[in-house]
């Protein structure tokens, strides 16, 4: 036996159990390095490639670039986090099972909830940029919201036949398509940048860092939102899923790491080529908006404008009638786009289905939800969890039914779960130093509070009316929570449970309808409905929890005390947000608002690590390794 696992010993607990270690070993280790890179990149070069750059633009004119190249250098610092933890700890679902591992239930948790939520938006979000591609090869797809719906749950269900048919075949048509979706945006760039590109373009709207023509903000402040806002978190949170197939992998605790590492690097080149290539193609004179033509440098109009719906397609489509001599291959390039632009967004979205999948076995190897949700079926894949995350999916199409709503709230909670990154690398290296580690990452002690006060940062830009929505969409998660895991595995009475539940999920939801109606739709500032809706939150929140702690089982209060910093982070970053520039009342300005959410993050980085604890999960974990 492992020496360092025998010293440990006497830090076993019975908290906080995996559940879906059978499950674990039943599932098919078949994945290639090279397949989990591409699951990667399939995940990264999707419908954000297609459409992020015209929003990126809007938000932050030529800027963008930059936009790009932080928002990238952001997510590789949360990428190396990962990477340790996943090569030590190789399970399907990884990412919604580590924080249960560090932490227990309440966080565990409530950053499961979360990522639910975020990867059961995007299948929807990618059959949404296909289908609105294919309106421009079949017009009449448009002309009926019956007719345009049904063509996106079509893709869905495409994308959840592809999963029934196992991991293997999903691994092996992510490799094969993704070389295709890599060499054609890569192809477009180039061709833009060499036939058309005007630098002129690169100052329109005062200057490199505009001072006009941006919205809603102008400088370095719509540099920052437009990371979540635009779909460029949307397009690099890709990277995840070589992780969350870590548990169908031939050799994972070697391959995770260069996959994620690797998808990172290559996704940063190609959409800073392609946000470049954009803004140089640029022709003001030829982009429109009810057929008025749009003034140089008022980029806020590019959403608006006749090239909208198929941005690559249109300017190419221009350039073309500019330079005949360049027409028959320009030609050929525009139909290799239109067929790439319903491949690349399936392939992403029937991934992304297998990564809802997977993150719903992983609630259940938790414990958060029943044990059926873990069952494999004929081809070993969990069968009921596949259909419900295709259902779950489709719901978002109807609060969210266009591509940008979904994007900038996708992306916002999936990087709120990314804070367990550096958390979680730094609270394992504490409570389980003999963890195996194939992948250690250097200079950790630096990178993880780096990589979680990115993360922070990265949703606190998304604006104060996103948060809130993530937020309270958390939070909407605990009737579930105390209905189940606090009654199945912390001792709570089934009575106790529900009341608890559901009391905070009314308060919750009356307290969000008082503060949306009193800021006319979370746009106009007023202080006592925010006060109000932080109080309620606040007590809906706290007192459940004080109540279950008062009535769980003794070794159980332990999960309730390691969870309690995620709540108070939450509501924290919800004030600083709605004072600073990216909210209804801006006292705090930029760059003290960053600056101020960077450090707070970095508190609470530290009092995570501080109060995570030894579970059972991670001695079940270690015990199944030596």
């Amino acid at each position: 036996m492992n020496q360092g696992y025998q010293n440990s010993r006497d830090k076993e607990t019975g908290i906080a159990p995996d559940k879906g270690i059978v499950y674990d070993k039943e599932l098919r280790k078949v994945l290639s390095r090279w397949e989990l890179l591409y699951l990667s990149l399939g995940g990264v070069i999707g419908s954000g490639w297609l459409f992020a750059a015209l929003y990126a633009a809007s938000y932050a004119g030529a800027a963008a670039i930059l936009s790009w190249i932080i928002g990238g250098l952001l997510m590789l610092t949360i990428g190396l986090a990962y990477a340790e933890i996943s090569s030590a700890i190789p399970k399907s679902g990884g990412i919604v099972r580590y924080a249960h591992y560090t932490h227990g239930g309440v966080a565990g948790f409530l950053m499961a909830w979360a990522y639910l939520l975020s990867a059961a938006t995007t299948a929807p979000t990618e059959a949404l940029a296909s289908t609105n591609y294919l309106t421009y090869l079949v017009p009449q797809i448009s002309q009926s919201q019956i007719v345009y719906y049904s063509v996106v749950i079509l893709f869905m269900i495409f994308y959840g036949l592809l999963n029934y048919l196992g991991v293997k075949v999903l691994g092996t048509a992510s490799h094969l398509t993704g070389w295709w979706k890599l060499i054609v945006p890569a192809v477009t760039g180039f061709i833009l940048v060499s036939t058309y590109f005007n630098a002129l373009n690169l100052t329109a709207g005062g200057g490199f860092i505009p001072t006009t023509g941006t919205a809603p903000y102008v400088g370095w402040t719509a540099i920052l939102y437009a990371i979540p806002a635009a779909g460029i978190v949307f397009s690099y949170s890709g990277f995840r899923q070589s992780i969350e197939y870590a548990g169908e992998g031939r050799n994972p605790q070697r391959d995770i790491p260069f996959a994620v590492v690797g998808t990172l690097l290559i996704a940063l080149l190609l959409y800073a080529l392609l946000q470049t290539a954009f803004i140089g193609a640029l022709d003001w004179s030829r982009i429109t908006v009810s057929g008025v033509a749009v003034t140089p440098g008022n980029w806020t109009a590019l959403p608006n404008s006749n090239i909208a719906s198929s941005p690559y397609a249109s300017i190419i489509t221009y350039i073309a009638e500019i330079k005949p001599l360049l027409a028959p291959i320009l030609g050929i390039i525009i139909i290799v786009l239109l067929i790439d632009a319903v491949i690349s967004p399936m392939g992403t979205g029937w991934i992304y289905t297998g990564t809802t999948t997977r993150s719903l076995y992983g609630l259940a190897a938790n414990g958060y939800l029943p044990e059926m949700f873990m069952k494999l079926g004929k081809t070993k894949v969990p069968t009921l969890s596949l259909i419900v995350g295709l259902i779950i999916g489709g719901l978002f199409l109807l609060p969210f039914p266009t591509w940008q709503a979904i994007v900038t709230y996708e992306g916002s909670a999936t990087v709120l779960t990314y804070m367990m990154g550096g958390i979680g690398l730094e609270a394992l290296r504490r409570t389980a130093p003999e963890l195996n580690r194939p992948f250690k990452l250097k200079g950790a002690s630096i990178i993880a509070p780096i990589a979680t006060a990115a993360a922070g940062l990265v949703v606190y830009w998304a604006g104060f009316a996103t948060l809130s929505m993530v937020v309270v969409s958390v939070f909407a998660g605990l009737p579930l929570f105390l209905g189940y895991y606090g009654h199945k595995m912390l001792g709570l009475s089934e009575a106790r449970a529900n009341a608890l539940g559901w009391g905070s999920a009314i308060v919750i939801a009356l307290s969000l309808w008082y503060l949306y109606s009193a800021t006319n739709g979370l746009s106009a500032p007023n202080d006592v409905a925010f006060w109000t809706f932080i109080v309620a939150l606040s007590a809906a929140v706290g007192l459940g929890l004080l109540f279950m702690y008062r009535a769980v089982r003794p070794e159980a209060k332990l999960e309730i005390k390691a969870g309690l910093w995620l709540p108070a982070y939450m509501i924290t970053m919800l004030i600083i947000s709605y004072y600073g520039p990216f909210g209804l009342n801006t006292v705090i300005p930029f760059p003290w608002d960053t600056l101020l959410v960077a450090a707070v993050t970095v508190v609470f980085h530290y009092i995570a690590v501080a109060v995570a604890i030894r579970t059972k999960a991670i001695d079940e974990i270690i015990r199944s390794i030596v």
